[in-house]
């Protein structure tokens, strides 16, 4: 995917063993292919392997937007198209959404408001791609991203709790002046099933299942320049046990959720 698989062993359609070694073994190559990619100043990229669609950089990498899917380049989307299926691995979700945006939409007017959110949208992917993340979409005014063991190796708790925070900071939240977009976000660890979904143009890389849907919950009840980390993210990302527990009660869920507030205007990081 990053730098075009080139296994002999090529997947067949749900061929749930070869997704499950693709997205957990961690390999280094295709995360140093990644890291090139997204330090070639230039934007938009592909939301998968971070390569530049424009410039310079663009050129010497030889990868071009995909006419049949914006969102990725032309060997991302080969890939995905071609090997359709997924498996049900471990992996750190990141939602973030602006707050009070039907009100920012109604006194901005329609002009200005699709400017933020186009200014949103970016500096959005570049935080996802400097922490090691993948844009999954954007949902309106809602950036969810992906961090799993291909792209952000065994810290990827701890890389989607820092791309949170760094996200709020990028987006003025903790600021004495205020925020330019009001964001509040969690953070959620846990079993998901991540693979290639859809037909022809339609064809992207998403996840699904409970972890999912628990971190959409957790960024709708988050505060702006707040983020929502549950107990196992907060865990396996090594923030400090002593930071003080809340307990949740989240829509559609029915048991209390437990999690940790962290307030992105606190100096101190609170990963170890």
């Amino acid at each position: 995917m990053v730098g075009e698989m080139t296994s002999n062993s090529a997947p067949g359609r749900d061929d749930e063993e070869f997704w499950r070694d693709f997205l957990t073994r961690g390999d280094g190559m295709e995360r140093r292919v990644r890291g090139i990619f997204r330090r070639i100043p230039r934007g938009p990229r592909c939301q998968l392997c971070a390569a530049p669609f424009a410039g310079p950089g663009a050129g010497m990498i030889g990868k071009r937007r995909s006419s049949k899917n914006p969102t990725m380049c032309n060997s991302c989307f080969q890939f995905m198209a071609d090997h359709h299926g997924g498996a049900e691995v471990e992996c750190s979700f990141l939602f973030a959404d602006i707050r009070g945006s039907t009100t920012l939409a109604e006194r901005m007017g329609t002009a200005a408001f699709h400017v933020l959110l186009d200014r949103f949208y970016s500096t959005a992917s570049s935080v996802v791609f400097e922490h090691d993340g993948s844009v999954d979409k954007f949902v309106g005014d809602e950036v969810v991203a992906i961090f799993f063991p291909l792209l952000s190796g065994e810290r990827h708790a701890a890389r989607a709790v820092e791309a949170a925070l760094a996200l709020l900071r990028a987006t003025g939240n903790g600021e004495p002046d205020g925020p330019w977009a009001p964001l509040g976000a969690g953070v959620h660890t846990g079993p998901a099933w991540v693979g290639a979904v859809g037909e022809g143009s339609h064809t992207e890389l998403t996840a699904l299942g409970d972890t999912v849907n628990t971190t959409a919950r957790l960024a709708s009840a988050a505060a702006a320049g707040e983020v929502l980390v549950t107990i196992d993210a907060a865990s396996a990302a090594g923030l400090d046990p002593e930071l003080e527990r809340r307990s949740l009660e989240l829509k559609g869920k029915q048991l209390t959720t437990e999690v940790i507030s962290l307030n992105v205007s606190l100096a101190p990081s609170p990963i170890g």
